[in-house]
């Protein structure tokens, strides 16, 4: 899912948006690259069969170019047989190498440093910032940096048009400076509901509240008590990862290493937050060690999110933060004390709707979930390259098609459509980004997840959007939907 990043002068009335639509074509004829592959070899086959005599020879290959045949063409949920293949590969891989539990080793010590999160998470690295006190997250593998700062808004539906279309072009140039950096790999805006422990009701109560003894009082301090911890809260979080990769020579200007990189993303921090704040938006800071270990310990056991909140200096160790058990089935996976099961968003409106469609799922009462909205901005040489290889491909396939007599088909056109619009705003000097939503539903039974994922499924169709569960990869998915670490699946 491809979007672009607009500047809209703001006015009495909101501005309809719209997606671009995801990309459904193949590299020839509508048939993707391992289609052709099958599709290929079951043509050989029965070629060279045809060939060396036909007759029986026909018959006795048949069991390959039919094979061949059917898993090109026969969907599974969707998608070819073939294009499943991979994934049934990659699961039965991980199956057989014991890969799909992870056990915490208590007594064995963990480096310091280092986070004690299961898969290929283990290679995370804490850096402690001196100078702003932010726990940055260090990637070897895929040379990233990333920092967390938490986010304060008011409800956007309940503001007037004008100032939510104020806001929705302020978050467009926030979207437009990260596009202008080329230093950025990812920005994740995450927005999770949490279990309120009740001390933000009692906070208020015991600031505004007058408890001089009467029976209103007293009433109202026994309904505090007692709805605070039932009730739910939400919170927002906007991610930065910094790409070494593409920063090498500022990080070695700037001394090289850890310490360097730390300097290079520190500016980006600082354009951030200026851009955050232009948007009136109100960063709280960023988030130091023991509050990212609360996060990512409330991800994986949303029943101690409470009980850490209420007690202070508890829980507040990356060393400790992570999961105890791990179990990951085809759809789903058991943490601890929870089940989950992670959505990919993946259609987005294809018309016209407001920039508040989202509200049914945000909004959504009663269910432990997290929403994750990943963006990866395109360099301008890039975008414009990958724009020109899709018109390329359009083009192509459409002479292709009208050689063979094909008519064209109306998602194709609307497809190029959207290339053609992209092209227009990167000329005109917008940014290109890349986004992927996943959302991540957590329940304590299995029953109670079934029965959040159906209610979030339809929440989402309310919302014009289409979702999938991902399966064969749920772990992957649930780190990239629920923790603030700009990953990907």
């Amino acid at each position: 899912m491809a979007t672009t990043t607009e500047s809209r002068a703001p006015g009495a009335e909101l501005t309809p948006v719209k997606f671009s639509r995801l990309t459904r074509r193949g590299v020839l004829l509508g048939l993707s690259v391992s289609q052709l592959v099958t599709l290929g070899i079951g043509g050989l086959t029965l070629l060279g069969a045809f060939y060396a005599g036909a007759g029986m020879l026909l018959l006795y290959s048949a069991p390959i170019w039919a094979l061949c045949a059917a898993v090109t063409w026969i969907p599974v949920a969707g998608r070819p047989v073939v294009e499943w293949l991979p994934v049934a590969c990659w699961w039965l891989w991980r199956t057989t190498g014991g890969q799909l539990l992870y056990r915490r080793r208590i007594v064995t010590p963990r480096p310091v440093g280092t986070l004690a999160l299961p898969g290929d998470m283990a290679r995370l690295r804490e850096y402690a910032d001196p100078e702003t006190g932010a726990c940055m997250i260090h990637d070897p593998h895929q040379a990233t940096l990333t920092v967390i700062v938490e986010v304060q808004h008011p409800a956007f539906i309940l503001l007037d048009p004008g100032e939510q279309e104020r806001r929705v072009a302020s978050w467009g140039r926030v979207l437009a400076t990260v596009c202008r950096s080329g230093r950025l790999a990812t920005l994740q805006v995450l927005e999770r509901t949490l279990p309120d422990s009740g001390t933000g009701l009692a906070e208020w109560w015991a600031e505004h509240g007058s408890p001089d003894g009467s029976w209103a009082a007293t009433t109202y301090a026994e309904l505090i008590e007692r709805a605070g911890p039932a009730g739910e809260r939400h919170a927002s979080t906007i991610s930065l990862s910094l790409d070494m990769k593409t920063s090498g020579r500022q990080i070695r200007t700037a001394g090289g290493g850890i310490r360097g990189a730390a300097a290079v993303l520190r500016q980006e921090m600082s354009t951030l937050v200026a851009a955050l704040r232009s948007a009136d938006l109100a960063p709280s800071g960023w988030l130091d060690s023991g509050q990212v270990a609360v996060i990512l310990r409330s991800a994986y056991d949303p029943a101690v999110a409470s009980a850490l909140e209420r007690h202070g200096k508890i829980g507040r160790e990356l060393a400790t933060a992570g999961p105890v058990a791990v179990t990951e089935t085809w759809g789903a996976l058991r943490a601890d004390s929870a089940h989950h099961a992670v959505l990919w968003v993946s259609e987005w409106p294809r018309s016209l709707v407001y920039p508040g469609f989202l509200a049914p799922v945000l909004l959504s009462t009663g269910i432990q979930r997290s929403v994750s909205l990943i963006y990866t901005p395109l360099r301008s040489d890039q975008a414009a390259r990958d724009i020109r290889r899709k018109k390329v491909e359009y083009i192509s396939d459409a002479a292709q098609r009208a050689r063979l007599g094909q008519i064209e088909d109306a998602s194709q056109s609307a497809e190029f459509q959207d290339v053609l619009q992209q092209e227009a705003d990167l000329t005109a000097g917008h940014g290109v980004l890349r986004l992927t939503g996943l959302i991540a539903i957590s329940a304590p039974t299995l029953d109670e997840l079934e029965a959040a994922v159906a209610a979030i499924t339809q929440a989402a169709i309310q919302a014009s959007c289409e979702t999938r569960r991902l399966v064969g990869q749920q772990a992957a998915a649930f780190t990239a939907a629920a923790l603030p670490l700009c990953r990907r699946v």
